[in-house]
């Protein structure tokens, strides 16, 4: 296991820096530039790029930005008098992680409980109308459930507000339309999983030798589901990610995702940056993680080079 750990970090560490200089390099192509403001003359665009570095040579400001990665500094920002790039992420991660957490959590135990009661009922109305739901889930954008959710239950209904970010109440929508494709992933893979293990001959056995059904279904059936779920909060965990850039502009919330958005409409390179290589070394700890959970919850498997450490 600890050679399959080393391994992975190494893995985890050339991904970083792949995707930091895939990112650097994108950055070049986007037209316009920081300092598109009008009532800048020439003289005064070539002060500013000559402060931010940006007339330096593409290959200069390369490796001078690996090596401040490296070191943890990310720039300061174009747009914001100069503070740090860290700064800005450090004040709006909070409200993003706490969207994001509620997201997650919710579409992890609704949709695995509407997956186990599909599997259970499996053929019948009950089933049918939980995959309908799945698949609504999977196939509504999330910017586009959010404005039903704002218009319905916001505007029509005026349950819960619209928009901005004062309390617990103002995360309900922002979070339902997040957690939407949660759920509906989730759904479907738990129900196939458990449709799965409830048809091996150890589960039939079971049932043979008079265990209670509920028993065989909590302790083995849901137990051996659960396992392939764990390797797609991954992957889960992205579309979060992602859609949180969209969702947060659309609620107002202040968090990350919206200052993104900002970042790439005013081109503060910095931040844009910054902001990616946040959310990719996220991603990727994540998975290490999944990983490492994978071979813990289930003893049969032997990670590649850790079986006997």
């Amino acid at each position: 296991m600890a050679k399959y750990i080393l391994s992975r970090l190494g893995y985890m560490i050339f991904t970083f820096l792949l995707i930091a200089s895939l990112t650097f390099f994108l950055m070049q192509t986007l037209p316009g530039s920081p300092f598109n403001d009008e009532r800048l003359s020439e003289a005064q665009e070539r002060i500013l790029n000559q402060r931010y570095g940006l007339d330096e040579p593409v290959a200069v400001q390369y490796f001078k930005y690996l090596g401040n990665i490296m070191v943890g500094e990310l720039g300061v920002s174009f747009q914001f008098d100069g503070r740090s790039v860290a700064t800005i992420i450090g004040e709006r991660i909070g409200v993003s992680a706490i969207l994001g957490a509620q997201a997650m959590g919710l579409g992890l135990v609704v949709g695995g409980l509407l997956g186990i009661i599909a599997a259970i009922r499996q053929n019948t109305l009950v089933d049918y109308s939980a995959m309908i739901a799945a698949v609504l889930g999977l196939s509504i954008p999330n910017f586009v459930f959010a404005g039903l959710l704002q218009y319905w239950i916001g505007v029509r209904l005026q349950w819960l507000p619209v928009a901005f970010w004062d309390g617990f109440e103002y995360s309900i929508l922002p979070t339902i339309s997040l957690a939407a494709f949660v759920m509906a992933t989730i759904a479907r893979y738990m129900r196939s999983e458990m449709l799965e293990v409830l048809g091996q001959d150890y589960i039939t056995t079971a049932h043979a030798k008079g265990v209670d059904r509920w028993k065989v279904i909590r302790k083995h059936g849901i137990r051996n589901a659960m396992i392939p779920i764990i390797t797609i909060i991954g992957p889960l965990t992205v579309s979060l990610m992602t859609g949180t850039l969209v969702v947060e502009r659309i609620f107002s919330i202040p968090g990350l995702g919206e200052q993104f958005v900002n970042s790439i409409l005013t081109n503060d390179y910095p931040v844009i940056m910054g902001v990616t290589l946040f959310f990719s070394l996220l991603f990727i700890v994540v998975i290490f993680i999944v990983d490492i959970l994978y071979g813990i919850i289930d003893p049969r498997i032997r990670l590649s080079g850790g079986g006997k450490n």
